[in-house]
């Protein structure tokens, strides 16, 4: 005779919470057919909040001012390409079988186990930026508000909880709300610029770093700035945890579908070129008005004295720029911690063989970029992504090997197939390849095979990756 189990009422509200999918957003399977019925503005509009945030200023101008105009300029644009056709097949297939980057991973050559270590690497590249967004954010605190910077880390970590508990049914409308706000001031200080000192663009693009050697390139340096920029190609899976809400194919035109997932998919990395490029020059336009160089790259710096071609006010300036900052980090601090509360739901769900709940995994993801700021993350920056870069791109070169080599050539299943019951616990095939690429790219990045290969380590950890896995 089968024992009686009796449920707490506690243990049954806890059950419920947890099924509760405008709560968990599908964090450990695909996404319903009945929930991908957004509109196609409205996903693309979600997915682009994302580019907001103003990490993508401080690379573009820290890179520009240790590395040079031109190096800076050929790194920012060759990774942006890679980055760009990276995207498009990952966004393609989570698009249409709707599955988030770490299901796609996991029937795209990774397997059920396999693919939480890449759970694990991709929920370090969101505690990371959200770290990297709310120390900016803390800093434009500090300068406008007078909040000290201990205090400035925990509002601006805290602050985000309860947007991202009702997951992107509440996203959405946050950055639909933030969005018009965020492009005009965005666009605004560029206007005034361009018609008060346009000279400043031209003088931008003849910095160099040793003046004796302008307008040169070297490989090195370009190698040390692409390293950096390599770090970016993680964000994808951000834009992938929305896209899966776009409606079925079959069910639109199919140019508009296309149009949708492009925009909203791999090309966030256009928009982010030029938000790149923005940093490099408002990093120039701040060290030509007198910022020290170790502080030019700070955003909330660089859009003080983009704001003071906007209003010869100081304080009305840095009000303007503290807005935006604002603005900015938090439109960009929801993905992130979304991002993160899912990446963590699937890595603890496959450890532990128990889901506490996606809320939770969000709390935990704040809790160490909470702890990364205060330990000062981003003094850092430079280093930390360079290295991160490397694992980063020997993960994503696997995924899209599988998707574009081994699926056309009949080497894997054409479809995404995650059923557990279906799948190695570990497969080789994209877990070797990611295990070959980062050990060749961080033995090249610590100088083991010569200086140029130490300079290259992101592409060859590419480029290993890409030939292993086939």
């Amino acid at each position: 005779m089968a024992a009686s189990q009796q449920v707490f009422r506690v243990r049954r509200n806890y059950n419920k919470w947890v099924a509760n999918q405008t709560l968990e957003d599908y964090a450990l399977r695909f996404t319903a057919k009945r929930s991908r019925r957004w509109t196609l503005a409205r996903v693309a509009n979600t997915a682009l909040g994302a580019i907001s945030f103003l990490a993508l200023e401080a690379i573009g101008g820290s890179i520009t001012l240790n590395y040079g105009f031109t190096n800076a300029v050929a790194a920012i644009t060759v990774v942006s390409l890679l980055i760009l056709l990276a995207g498009i097949p990952i966004c393609y297939y989570a698009a249409r079988y709707g599955v988030d980057i770490d299901l796609l991973t996991r029937g795209a050559g990774f397997g059920y186990i396999g693919s939480t270590i890449t759970s694990l690497i991709y929920a370090s590249f969101t505690f990371i930026f959200f770290a990297l967004e709310a120390a900016i954010m803390a800093m434009a605190l500090e300068a406008w508000l007078g909040v000290p910077l201990t205090i400035g880390y925990l509002v601006s970590s805290v602050f985000v909880i309860p947007l991202v508990t009702h997951g992107i049914t509440f996203i959405s409308r946050f950055q639909l709300w933030t969005q018009p706000l965020w492009v005009a001031l965005q666009i605004l200080p560029f206007i005034y610029i361009a018609f008060q000192d346009s000279a400043a663009f031209s003088a931008w693009t003849g910095y160099e770093v040793d003046s004796s050697r302008s307008g040169e390139f070297n490989l090195m340096l370009f190698g040390a700035a692409a390293a950096v920029m390599f770090s970016l190609v993680a964000q994808i899976g951000e834009q992938v945890d929305f896209l899966r809400f776009l409606p079925e194919q079959q069910e639109i035109s199919r140019r508009r579908w296309w149009l949708a997932m492009l925009s909203a998919g791999p090309g966030w990395i256009i928009l982010g070129f030029i938000k790149i490029m923005a940093g490099s020059f408002l990093a120039w336009l701040a060290l030509s008005h007198g910022i020290e160089a170790e502080l030019a790259s700070d955003p909330t710096r660089m859009y003080t004295v983009a704001f003071s071609y906007v209003s010869n006010s100081p304080q009305f300036s840095l009000a303007l720029a503290g807005i935006f900052v604002i603005v900015a980090q938090m439109k960009i601090n929801v993905t992130n911690a979304y991002a993160g509360s899912i990446a963590w739901s699937n890595f603890f769900s496959r450890l532990t063989h128990s889901h506490p709940g996606r809320v939770v995994w969000l709390v935990f993801n704040v809790a160490i970029a909470l702890l990364l700021t205060e330990l000062g993350i981003y003094r850092a920056i430079e280093e930390i992504l360079g290295l991160y870069a490397i694992v980063a791109v020997a993960w994503v070169g696997a995924l899209v090997a599988d998707l574009v080599i081994n699926k056309p050539l009949g080497l894997s299943p054409a479809y995404i197939e995650f059923k557990r019951a279906h799948l190695y616990d570990i497969n080789p095939v994209g877990v070797g390849a990611m295990l070959a690429a980062s050990l060749t790219g961080i033995c090249s990045y610590v100088g083991w095979f010569g200086s140029p290969a130490q300079s290259l380590a992101p592409f060859l950890s590419l480029l290993t990756s890409l030939i292993v896995a086939p």
